[in-house]
């Protein structure tokens, strides 16, 4: 009896290692490409970060929704893309690609991100009216709150690559 005690305990310890070699670590946003410091991020890192709250419109769900989390401005600024007075000449072709993990993928000019340029308020929220963002949707939303559609919002948001022509 003792050895089916003692092979029942192996089988679950190596069922358990296996499942923590599959099972996924907590979720990441990489920002990355033309940009001099990567940065690849969790929700703890953005809840660290300095917090903005925005109330929008989603024609989809044709309701009004609370988001908090961190403008895509900032992280920008963080990983050290062009901004400010460094975003001029051939810079102004810069543009920001904005991908889920289904392969959506959409685009900003980067001087759209940047608001000595334009208040755009583009977001990466990690909180929808006060609670996490669900799985369907998150953990991370790019939540763009002044466009009348909300075609460039990104659900399940997994990376932010800038492109540069010097770079």
């Amino acid at each position: 009896m003792s050895s089916r005690v003692c092979g029942a305990v192996l089988f679950l310890s190596l069922s358990s290692a296996a499942w923590a070699q599959t099972s996924p670590g907590p979720a990441q946003l990489k920002i990355g490409g033309a940009v001099a410091t990567p940065l690849t991020l969790t929700v703890a890192d953005l809840k660290a970060m300095p917090r903005t709250i925005i109330r929008a419109v989603n024609s989809h769900e044709k309701k009004t929704e609370t988001y908090e989390g961190v403008l895509l401005e900032e992280l920008l600024r963080k990983a050290g893309a062009p901004h400010g007075e460094h975003l001029r000449g051939a810079l102004m072709t810069s543009y920001v690609v904005a991908e889920a993990e289904d392969g959506y993928r959409v685009v900003f000019a980067l001087a759209e991100l940047d608001s000595g340029f334009l208040d755009s308020e583009v977001l990466v929220a990690d909180t929808m009216d006060g609670a996490p963002i669900g799985p369907k949707l998150g953990p991370f939303r790019l939540v763009a709150p002044h466009e009348k559609r909300p075609a460039r919002w990104v659900r399940m948001l997994k990376s932010i690559t800038v492109v540069s022509p010097q770079g």
